[in-house]
């Protein structure tokens, strides 16, 4: 471990022996997380320089370079290398081109120097003749067990010279307790072991607890847990047994006064993982810098014991929460919306503040320009971390930007229509005024002034929410899970859906002998939509295996089998959702899967809606697990004392049940697999003069009203302005007819319209889109499909809406978003099924193909592969 120019109460650091490019950075990270500096050498020749820059960019290690040349050093501290570390011989060549303050110097301590009656004194004079501008000086004695850290020389001579001159010291020597870190550390010298030696025989945890005090009858330490930012949570005690545990598990773990190790969030899923441990000035007391999960640190539900935070992470969390839920109607959600609105306001705001000169109007102005530029970064998924590590980078920076600006703006004036997403130029707007919200706008852009660079950007989805904000939200509640079962099942059912059960499934007996009450209609409406889905996915069904002989004697086949285990999961709550289970069930009963869970949300009652429990009794399912969201996909991928571990996961969900299947799929301790990933739902219209305005917009908003994410898309082919006059003034009529029109209206505002004038056109942009819906509503539809290469599910012709896909046409609905069609196929009864191979060869097969395969297995150096078919064709005696 090396901690240059920082004592090691400040944090650990190591020194990793070998290795280099990314492998290693992933190894480090993996190993040393809690280390606040790695140190690398050999950079000379190459071997640790792509590490290091990796580093640099997984985690704000405090990274340190050995062996380089002028050059070198310069781009390295400007990539973001904290210190470089100098052998003394190259110090006067390096010192005069670097500020001191990233300088170490490195001298080696030989036999021979050791030998000297006044080794000590005599080193001391000449570190003290060169280390006059420099941080921090390293000694390297030689690597023998037999020196011992000299402790005396080190304490009375070396480190009283180096004070006056306000220079650190670390000495690289070898170690075989843990305790020399404490003694080393009380005479304020800090140590650089290789990480090898920190493996076999330095325990990382002993090491960090090594140097504590503790003037307490319990010998506790007294731990102030801050998050990232340094704002401080709670006051708790560790023991160095709890602190071993923190280090093993990088959780937050602690010492309880009364009941012994404390697992943080292990009940109520707020769990915490560990960033860094670092030691007090004076050695008696810990701060634990956390990643806090869930509500908070405090049993209050609240992030921090001291109340409520404030300042600029405070703001952040709050938007980002916003942009999760905002409430409907406010400020900060039209913000979210409305691109042109956000970006005017951002110009609008830094202008004000430039012209501000009082000090309470630059105050005012400055917190305008924050708040709207964290707005920003919370839409783009931008953290506050993000961007201190940006200008903690910048920081490091030894070569400098000329002082002076780009062409100032006199002036700069911002109308309707200039800032467009993406900033792609679009030929027109259309306006669409929605009652109780405001106005909204259609862009419409020509594929002909569209560059490729511009195409892509169109087919970027409207923005989720940051992928690693939902995983830290989703992640404690797969841990919580897979740790207590069905107890964290039910906590969370009452947390998250507020309703409390006693056991959170129904048996398929439980289910049978229900009563379910339906009204005619719905019965025939279920009973036709289940028909018509079954014919479907039964016709897929192939029930003979495949044989073909590829060579004499030699027959391979391949045998359909059905998953023997699923897991449906069907949204649900309040929304009722009997069209999903009908596209879940069908497929997975006509494949022949043996156990068939049905996951749900409960009402409020606790109950199931009766659609989906009739369709339960139909599917024949083995279990209803009462549970939504990542709880429920959790319990299906690793099972509780109630539920069974499935094989696969299917279904639709929010983007909470969509990080949870990704996460749980990646799992290689509990194997599961998972239908495709998930996003908001699409639809892509392509429609040329022969269309039906009224039927184009139904289209378009009936996809639009699934959610304020989903994205609708017109492809019009050689329309007219009239045309699409009238397709805008349909959408209008029927949109605000729609009790769902808010939502609406917020989808129709991150849609848009491309004009092409060919087919060809048409169908590039939309293979290059991939939608999850294509409607072809042209003159000679059918003959399109043939070149549609990307898409979920099409329908062809004025008379084929995307609704009669979602319910009873009988092709399936759970269908690829996001893009996810160029390469995912929608559900079907193959999602439900797995195929085996199996070959059979006579003795002729044998002999066909033997010395192919002998011949094979010997250009890979496999010889018991050559040996298995040599014997069998006599070549090789019988051993």
């Amino acid at each position: 471990m090396i901690i240059p120019a920082v004592p090691l109460r400040n944090g650990l650091c190591c020194v990793p022996s070998t290795g280099d490019c990314v492998g290693a950075a992933d190894d480090i990270v993996d190993k040393f997380s809690l280390c606040d500096d790695v140190v690398l050498y050999d950079l000379e020749c190459g071997r640790n320089r792509d590490v290091v820059l990796t580093l640099l960019e997984k985690r704000k290690f405090r990274v340190y370079v050995g062996h380089l040349n002028k050059t070198d050093a310069v781009a390295f501290l400007d990539a973001g290398v904290s210190q470089l570390i100098i052998d003394d011989q190259n110090a006067v060549e390096l010192l005069s081109h670097i500020p001191p303050n990233r300088v170490i110097i490195q001298f080696h301590v030989t036999h021979d120097m050791l030998q000297a009656t006044n080794w000590a004194t005599d080193l001391s004079t000449s570190l003290t003749q060169l280390t006059d501008s420099v941080a921090c000086v390293v000694l390297k004695f030689p690597w023998d067990d037999s020196i011992k850290p000299p402790v005396a020389e080190l304490q009375n001579v070396i480190v009283p010279a180096l004070k006056q001159i306000g220079c650190g010291l670390t000495i690289h020597c070898p170690l075989s307790l843990c305790q020399d870190v404490a003694v080393l550390h009380a005479i304020g010298v800090d140590i650089q072991v290789d990480s090898a030696l920190l493996s076999n025989r330095i325990d990382l945890c002993d090491a960090i607890a090594a140097p504590l005090t503790s003037d307490r009858p319990d010998g506790y330490f007294p731990t102030i847990v801050t998050d990232e930012h340094g704002i401080a949570l709670g006051l708790v005690y560790s023991s160095r047994e709890s602190i071993r545990e923190a280090v093993r598990t990088k959780r937050g773990v602690y010492q309880s006064r009364k009941r012994g190790l404390w697992y943080k969030g292990e009940t109520t899923g707020d769990t915490q993982e560990l960033r860094r441990i670092q030691i007090d000035c004076d050695a008696d007391c810990l701060r634990f810098v956390v990643h806090q999960h869930g509500h908070g640190f405090c049993h209050l539900s609240q992030r921090s014991c001291f109340g409520s935070d404030a300042g600029i992470p405070a703001l952040m969390r709050t938007l980002e929460s916003r942009k999760r839920k905002a409430p409907e109607g406010s400020y900060t959600q039209k913000l979210f919306n409305d691109d042109s609105l956000l970006c005017s306001k951002l110009l609008e705001e830094a202008g004000e503040l430039t012209e501000a000169e009082k000090t309470e109007d630059v105050a005012w102005e400055a917190a305008d320009v924050i708040y709207f530029t964290l707005v920003k970064c919370a839409k783009a998924g931008v953290k506050l971390s993000d961007v201190e590590k940006i200008l903690d980078h910048r920081a490091l920076k030894v070569k400098r930007r000329k002082g002076d600006a780009k062409t100032p703006l006199i002036a700069r004036t911002v109308e309707k229509g200039d800032i467009q997403k993406n900033n792609i130029s679009t030929e027109k707007t259309f306006s669409i005024s929605v009652e109780e919200c405001d106005e909204i706008s259609l862009r419409c852009y020509a594929i002909e002034s569209l560059t490729e660079r511009d195409r892509l950007r169109l087919c970027c989805r409207p923005a989720q929410s940051s992928p690693e904000a939902v995983f830290d939200l989703v992640n404690p509640i797969l841990e919580n899970v897979k740790r207590r079962g069905d107890k964290a099942l039910l906590e969370l059912t009452e947390k998250f859906d507020k309703v409390t059960l006693t056991s959170p499934v129904l048996t398929s007996q439980q289910v049978s002998e229900m009563v379910v009450e339906l009204s005619d209609e719905v019965r025939s409406a279920i009973d036709l939509a289940w028909d018509n889905v079954y014919k479907f996915h039964y016709a897929q069904l192939q029930n003979t295996p495949l044989e073909v002989e590829t060579a004499p004697g030699v027959i391979c086949s391949r045998h359909v089998r059905p998953i023997e285990k699923v897991g449906l999961y069907i949204p649900g709550g309040t929304a009722i959702l009997p069209s999903t289970a009908v596209m879940l069930g069908v497929p997975a009963k006509v494949a022949g899967c043996k156990e068939i869970v049905l996951a749900t949300p409960p009402m409020s009652d606790g109950s199931i809606s009766k659609e989906i429990l009739y369709i339960a009794q139909k599917i024949g399912i083995s279990l209803i697990l009462l549970a939504g969201g990542a709880q429920a996909i959790a319990a299906l991928a690793y099972g509780t004392d109630s539920v069974p571990k499935v094989d696969k996961i299917c279904g639709p969900g929010n983007q909470f049940v969509t990080a949870a299947k990704l996460l749980v799929q990646n799992d290689m301790m509990h194997p599961v697999s998972i239908d495709m990933p998930a996003g908001p739902s699409e639809v892509m219209v392509i429609a040329d003069g022969s269309a039906n305005p009224v039927f184009v917009a139904a289209d378009l908003l009936s996809q639009a009203e699934h959610g304020p994410d989903s994205q609708v898309v017109l492809v019009a082919l050689s329309l007219s302005d009239k045309q699409l006059a009238m397709i805008v003034d349909q959408i209008y009529q029927q949109l605000n007819a729609l009790p769902r029109r808010n939502v609406a209206s917020t989808s129709i505002g991150k849609s848009f319209i491309v004009k092409v004038n060919s087919r060809k056109d048409a169908l590039l942009f939309s293979n290059m889109y991939a939608p999850e819906h294509l409607i072809i509503n042209t003159t000679d539809a059918a003959s399109w499909l043939d070149e549609v290469n990307h898409a979920g599910s099409v329908f062809i012709g004025q008379y084929s809406p995307e609704s009669c896909g979602d319910y009873a046409s009988g092709t399936n609905h759970t269908l690829p978003t996001y893009g996810y069609a160029r390469m995912y196929s929608g559900v079907s009864t193959t999602t439900f099924q797995k195929h085996i191979t199996a070959q059979q060869l006579t003795a002729e097969g044998i002999q066909s193909i033997g010395d192919a395969v002998a011949t094979l297995a010997a250009v890979e150096g496999l010889d018991a592969h050559r040996n298995a078919v040599l014997l069998r064709q006599g070549k090789i005696p019988e051993q």
